[in-house]
């Protein structure tokens, strides 16, 4: 459910880039001690298995659309809120500027709509409170599958909402609504089954890590170093083996533009498009997780790209933890 530039105007993308910012900004100070020297592992490589996870498309039956999860549920329940906000905002920062998914205009609607919404509105109102009453894989299950669906539906019309304010007039109103909603409600399920999975066998190996997770304190004394590396390999496997193999038919949003639009890429035009579409193009190291200058990406391509993107997202979201425990360390001293 990346949002290209075209589906915006500068104005609601520049209004949505400020609203995710302060978003960001408002969880790094929320963020308290969780941060421990075992959850800032566990968050770079729980980002890292996000952006391979997301990689794979899966087909939806008699639709001729495709989905992949978007995440923020599933590190939610890993990390807490806050830090998973920080996480799939790295996620989709890595995929914006290396590999010009979703467009840098509209980063900041797809980190509200990918990030904001289920981490800071689906997981303290939904997620967090039912899971309060006590962790059993019945209840993970049933959680993580409405929290999943809640999400993507509130992330779905976002879009939309986005689309109606930027005057986009190829995509009206009630037709796109009516198109979005449903087949990511059918998305939304399949995510929140995969998410219900990966949960439960977190919950299996360290109910620790949920637990502190919804408690939001750090993972002291627990050891962790299995839960990591198994993510690892899942990661390399999922990221590096199987997104070769995902669904080739168009997303859910380019499938509901294309029966909506006549077409799943609209075009802009204007300085502030070209100016964002060259800086895009600048920092693209692999277009489209392929080879630059490959017309279709090759299966080697894909690979390279799916373990070269989960091992910036797991720097990227390992330094964003270890620089604000260390700051938040350094003010504890202070005081």
């Amino acid at each position: 459910m990346h949002m290209a530039d075209a589906l915006i105007s500068p104005a609601i993308g520049g209004a949505a880039w400020a609203v995710s910012a302060a978003a960001v900004a408002y969880s790094t100070v929320k963020i308290k001690n969780e941060l421990g020297e075992k959850k800032i592992p566990l968050m770079a490589v729980a980002g890292a298995f996000v952006f391979a996870a997301q990689m794979i498309n899966f087909t939806i039956p008699a639709t001729g659309s495709s989905g992949h999860i978007g995440g923020g549920i599933l590190l939610s329940g890993l990390l807490g809120g806050f830090p998973a906000l920080l996480t799939i905002a790295a996620v989709l920062v890595i995929q914006c500027l290396f590999f010009a998914d979703g467009g840098l205009l509209a980063l900041g609607c797809n980190i509200f709509n990918m990030g904001v919404i289920p981490c800071l509105v689906v997981y303290p109102l939904i997620f967090k409170p039912i899971l309060s009453r006590g962790y059993n894989v019945q209840r993970i299950s049933a959680v993580a599958i409405l929290s999943a669906v809640l999400g993507l539906q509130l992330g779905a019309f976002a879009v939309v909402l986005e689309t109606l304010f930027s005057g986009i007039t190829a995509l009206p109103f009630s037709t796109f609504v009516l198109l979005m909603q449903p087949i990511h409600l059918a998305i939304g399920i399949v995510e929140g089954i995969i998410t219900a999975a990966v949960l439960n066998f977190v919950f299996a190996m360290r109910p620790e890590i949920l637990e502190s997770s919804g408690a939001g304190t750090p993972l002291q004394g627990v050891p962790v170093k299995k839960v990591i590396v198994t993510f690892v390999v899942i990661t390399v496997l999922v990221g590096g083996i199987l997104s070769i193999f995902a669904s080739a038919y168009p997303d859910g949003l380019e499938w509901a533009i294309g029966r909506t639009a006549g077409t799943d890429e609209l075009e802009a035009d204007g300085p502030v498009f070209q100016s964002v579409a060259a800086a895009q193009e600048a920092t693209a190291i692999m277009p489209d997780y392929g080879f630059a200058g490959d017309e279709e990406s090759s299966p080697a391509g894909t690979a390279v790209a799916g373990i070269a993107g989960s091992l910036l997202t797991c720097v990227l979201a390992g330094a964003a933890g270890l620089v604000i425990r260390q700051v938040k360390k350094g003010k504890v001293k202070a005081a």
